[in-house]
């Protein structure tokens, strides 16, 4: 006997009414050890915390930063039944527990690899054990050579004297507000195209910069990520595929984003080898290093595209889109980097438009200016991982099998317990020593760069254009946020921490 549509819907519920005395009678006998905890938050019969963070996920960052700041650990957790358990933390010893202690129990696991397989594949990004391993001694081994140091130097430094100082010093003659944080990503996707691919798309020149096509790639990254970060927020984490199915928001700009992505990054793939084929490589760029065994499939390199488009582009733009707003609000600060830069200026006796590897190591108080806005808004402000067997954190959370685990760089910047009660103050002077010298911290009390086994293999390389960026706009050009002074630019979280409606910025040339 075949059921009516609206019988087997019926039955359905019936069952689900069932098992639910079932459900809760689990939930009650929870051990005690093993319960989710968010402290100050009423839990319900079931469901958990689940409502207080469906409620909140628009404003994800700052609340979960907020019930951290509360708990006693800095850390919360969650689990409602049928759904995947998750915890985030801001405690130091726990970030080394999951990062270095027992970093084999917390790989990216198969349900993150999942979500971001369209978008990155199985780039050194998103894989686990062999796969992430082979990538990163490779990646390791030609970022440790100098010359491919000497090479991002010399990028950077076409890319600031032909395109990024023309561009602030027209808009300072015209009188033109800027939007910094496009400026930057453009800069920072030209250069990592140079860099990785020995590709130009040139998005900076004005030529580009007037042709709204030429943002067509860094607006479907955009999108994919936006689509990336819907999946992670969603309860259901395979609801997901669901949309995709049927070609639902976000996914269906998602489909149309990785159509573009992945045309560009298979051009780029085409092309290399068939001027490997034609014996016209060039072999300085880092696609070339990697192409050059020719153990890797036309796929693999593709996410090694995709991967280093995701790095070298939205994690330094993030971090100077942030710092230059931060200083703008700072005359202190930019004055005293402005002095320092002149200081290093006449000690050199240099009168180049960019400064050399040397100089600019000299420019301790900017370093320290940049990694204390890099505190306050890391680029990359939450970093998930999965648990594979069940554990204890070292403050006593309880982590399930198959958990999503997170440690959030943005609530630990704000952690009293962590940086004093001046945390949430942008203050360069904490990160020198007597003598003025940058002075370093734990890489599990400041994880902006990652840290354990998986540390940023390029932490040195990103100083390197970040301080290069710095020094020469401020040396020339003082920079003015162009919005209401008492707005602060909201922040949208994708997989890198943006500015939702982009950085406003007037230029003024220094006499």
């Amino acid at each position: 006997m075949e059921l009516s549509p609206i019988s087997a819907y019926l039955l359905l519920i019936l069952i689900l009414l069932a098992f639910l005395p079932l459900l809760y009678l689990l939930y009650m006998h929870q051990d005690p050890k093993k319960k989710p905890r968010i402290h100050g938050l009423k839990s319900y019969p079931v469901v958990g915390t689940l409502p207080h963070i469906i409620k909140n996920k628009h404003r994800f960052l700052k609340w979960s930063t907020s019930i951290m700041k509360c708990s006693p650990t800095n850390t919360m957790s969650y689990k409602a039944l049928g759904l995947t358990g998750g915890v985030i933390t801001a405690n130091p010893a726990n970030v080394e527990h999951i990062l270095k202690t027992n970093f084999d129990n917390y790989p990216k696991g198969k349900l993150t690899v999942s979500m971001l397989e369209d978008f990155l594949g199985h780039g050194i990004f998103n894989s686990d054990g062999e796969q992430w391993l082979w990538q990163r001694k490779a990646a390791s081994y030609e970022f440790n050579k100098r010359s491919l140091r000497n090479f991002v130097v010399d990028t950077v430094r076409f890319e600031i004297v032909k395109r990024l100082l023309p561009l602030l010093e027209q808009a300072g003659l015209d009188g033109r507000t800027l939007d910094l944080q496009d400026v930057l990503e453009r800069f920072a996707f030209d250069n990592i195209c140079r860099v990785a691919f020995g590709e130009d798309p040139a998005c900076l020149t004005k030529e580009r910069m007037a042709a709204p096509q030429s943002a067509e790639f860094m607006r479907a990254f955009n999108d994919a990520q936006n689509a990336i970060l819907a999946r992670f927020n969603s309860p259901a984490k395979s609801l997901w595929r669901v949309k995709k199915l049927f070609n639902m928001e976000p996914e269906r700009r998602m489909r149309e984003a990785l159509a573009t992505i992945h045309g560009f990054a298979e051009r780029i793939v085409r092309e290399r080898r068939e001027r490997g084929e034609a014996g016209l490589a060039r072999g300085d760029d880092f696609l070339s290093r990697f192409a050059a065994s020719g153990e890797h499939s036309d796929e693999s390199l593709r996410d090694v595209v995709t991967n280093f488009v995701l790095a070298g582009r939205d994690t330094t733009s993030s971090a100077l889109t942030w710092f230059f707003w931060i200083v703008s609000g700072r005359p202190d600060v930019e004055d005293r980097v402005v002095r320092e830069i002149r200081a290093v200026r006449a000690s050199s006796g240099s009168t180049d438009a960019t400064f050399s590897f040397d100089e600019l190591r000299e420019m301790h108080y900017l370093h320290a200016a940049i990694t204390e806005s890099m505190r306050l808004y890391p680029p990359v402000a939450i970093d998930t991982h999965s648990c594979k067997e069940d554990d204890f954190l070292p403050d006593g959370m309880f982590v399930g099998k198959g958990w999503l685990v997170m440690y959030s760089a943005y609530a630990m910047g704000r952690m009293e317990d962590i940086w004093g009660a001046d945390c949430e103050e942008y203050r360069p002077e904490r990160w020198l020593d007597e003598a003025g010298a940058f002075r370093p911290v734990s890489t599990f009390k400041y994880p902006v760069f990652n840290a354990g086994p998986r540390i940023c293999i390029g932490k040195e390389m990103a100083y390197i254009q970040m301080k290069s960026i710095v020094a020469c706009v401020l040396e020339k050009f003082s920079l003015r946020y162009a919005s209401d002074a008492n707005e602060r630019p909201r922040s949208v979280l994708s997989l890198t921490l943006r500015m939702k409606w982009g950085l406003p910025m007037k230029v003024t040339i220094r006499k």
